[in-house]
């Protein structure tokens, strides 16, 4: 075995079984090494840029277009996508006619975006338009009778179900009994039988072969515009009166909902999100803006800010609020108004906080008490008293702490649960829920590979849980058997600077998919280490030599990272995160959000 192999097999500075049990590990190895070092000659790339993207498998000839994604390279004709013609076709005949469009939107981000994002185009263009997004207690998720019913009592002549629709055989058969016809954009995974549809656009239907996949449903509505467009062109039913949207515009809304719905960060995905992002910089949409102001977001917008601040607060009207109050602030055109909106989610997001660390608190007990039982492959909570609107986030720390899917459910009073669950890579739990609703152990449900939701009998539970653990167990054992951290390169808090941070992000947008860089920084000393915020550790990491870097690991206080971090003040840890840029009164460093930590 070559040096270069050996060494990717050695744990990284000897470390098998950090704070949080992980092996450290060369995320590259012999061939990826070979890779790295072809594309820096090739192309003249730094070392580090060059192994970050021979860690993504990027060849000699893909480097271009890797670092510069554009959407005219990775988009496909829309018409590959099924029924999108027909779709096109009839939105054109709404928009001619100047009709009035009803839009049904989910309650989440992706809804909010799709909705917004559908909402203003027709509306530029002369239509009428109203929309729905559903209250997450009173009605649920997708289309129901009496929201179908009354805007169509509203006067209108076509229905856009937007990220729901796909399962909603009902609503939309009373749709199409009510007059209207009916176009569903979404992007969950579609049963072989489908509800009744003038058009259903959705990527994840099982004759579908555009391989799209991988969009949140505002980038299926992102490309549905794009061929909406096209064929308003060739109608000439554009004019000085009546000028063609700009799209590009647009995709701030596409970005975020990408990044909120966890959508992987590859092909068209990464040129939507970097082009979304350049949108964002320039503050044009004043709902954005006043959300990125009330959440303190400082310098340019990154996807950690879209992830961790902008996506949770529109989330939070949804969750704890009004569902409608996110989509309301991103098609805003008042200041003042945005501003309130965006104080007011503000303020709900702080609320939501609160009664999330109260189930966790449950949930965590009774996710330790099944696992001392044994190494089960997928957790189950369940509590009568935990809000609806946040289980879906019980569920995702519950998978971040134990590393393997978790279902969190609300117990209602008629014998029912309804939650959400989170997966890890590679555990497809979209496809696991369908299928316990094809066998009967689900009342409903549906999803994608990293997020589901679904409906049970309370007694039901335990066959649920079975069926879901049976499905998944070997793909949850190989992702566990993969768990080891990943590490790009070693740095020193010398080395730690702006610059190099530049240089990593030539390689963003990073997230689902595509992991940011992880940088270990060797027996760095803990000049400080303090508790800050909502129960985030803040610390000061010096080097040998005496540089230091200000670091961060959030919401750390009470996990083994953080209580580590604060036991090791004043000695030497091994320390693994991502860098990232502070900007803050005209100067630039280099930070470090903390990912894991080592005995030195």
């Amino acid at each position: 075995m070559s040096e270069a192999a050996l060494a990717a097999t050695r744990p990284i500075l000897g470390v098998t079984s950090s704070v949080l049990g992980r092996a450290w590990q060369a995320r590259l190895d012999e061939a990826g090494e070979q890779r790295a070092m072809a594309l820096a000659q090739a192309h003249g790339l730094p070392d580090l840029l060059a192994r970050v993207l021979a860690s993504r498998a990027i060849g000699v000839e893909s480097v271009a277009g890797y670092l510069a994604p554009k959407l005219r390279d990775l988009l496909c004709d829309p018409s590959t996508l099924v029924d999108m013609d027909k779709a096109v076709a009839r939105l054109a005949q709404g928009v001619k006619l100047g009709e009035h469009v009803a839009l049904f939107g989910d309650y989440d981000v992706d809804g909010a975006c799709s909705v917004a994002l559908f909402a203003s185009y027709l509306r530029d263009l002369g239509c009428e338009v109203s929309f729905h997004i559903p209250d997450r207690l009173t009605e649920g998720y997708g289309p129901n009778v009496e929201a179908v019913t009354g805007l169509a009592r509203k006067g209108a002549t076509l229905l856009v179900t937007l990220d729901c629709g796909t399962m909603s055989h009902g609503p939309l058969a009373e749709a199409k009994r009510l007059g209207l016809d009916v176009i569903v954009i979404d992007h969950h995974l579609a049963p072989e039988t489908l509800p009744p549809a003038d058009a259903l656009v959705n990527p994840n239907r099982q004759d579908d072969l555009s391989g799209l996949t991988m969009l949140c449903a505002a980038g299926v509505a992102f490309v549905v515009l794009v061929a909406l467009n096209r064929e308003l062109r060739r109608r000439n039913l554009f004019s000085a009166e009546r000028p063609e949207p700009d799209l590009f515009a647009a995709l701030d809304l596409v970005a975020l909902a990408t990044i909120a719905d966890v959508m992987p960060l590859t092909g068209l995905n990464r040129a939507l999100v970097r082009q979304g992002l350049a949108v964002m910089k320039a503050r044009s949409r004043l709902g954005l803006r006043a959300l990125a102001d009330a959440a303190r977001l400082d310098g340019e917008p990154a996807p950690y800010h879209l992830g961790f601040l902008l996506g949770p607060r529109i989330n939070a009207g949804g969750r704890i609020g009004d569902a409608s109050l996110g989509a309301r602030l991103l098609m805003s055109r008042d200041e003042t108004e945005a501003a309130n909106m965006a104080a007011t989610l503000d303020r709900l997001n702080a609320e939501r906080r609160v009664i999330e660390e109260q189930a966790l608190e449950a949930a965590q007990a009774q996710a330790q008490a099944a696992l001392s039982q044994g190494d089960a492959p997928v957790i189950l909570a369940h509590a009568p008293d935990w809000h609806p609107g946040v289980v879906g986030l019980v569920a995702a720390r519950l998978k971040e702490r134990h590393r393997r899917p978790a279902f969190a459910f609300s117990v209602a009073l008629d014998g029912t649960m309804t939650g959400s669950g989170r997966s890890i890579e590679g555990a497809d739990l979209g496809r696991a829920v369908a299928a316990a609703v094809e066998a009967g152990l689900a009342l409903k449900g549906g999803g994608h590979a990293m997020a589901a939701g679904a409906t049970l009998r309370t007694d039901g539970a335990g066959a649920f849980l079975d069926f879901v653990s049976q499905r998944l167990r070997s793909a949850v054992e190989a992702g566990r058997a993969r768990s080891a951290l990943m590490v790009d390169a070693l740095a020193t808090a010398a080395g730690a600077s702006p610059e190099l941070v530049a240089t990593l992000e030539r390689a963003g947008p990073f997230g689902a998919g595509s992991p940011e860089p992880v940088v270990v920084l060797g027996g760095h000393i803990l000049a400080d280490a303090a508790v800050v915020g909502t129960g985030h550790v803040r610390a000061r990491l010096r080097s040998p030599d005496g540089a230091s870097l200000s670091a961060i690991a959030f919401r750390a206080a009470e996990e083994p990272l953080g209580k580590a971090l604060l036991a090791a003040r004043g000695g030497r840890l091994h320390i693994a995160g991502t860098l990232s840029v502070d900007r803050w009164g005209g100067s630039e460093r280099a930070q470090m959000r903390i990912v894991d930590a080592a005995e030195a």
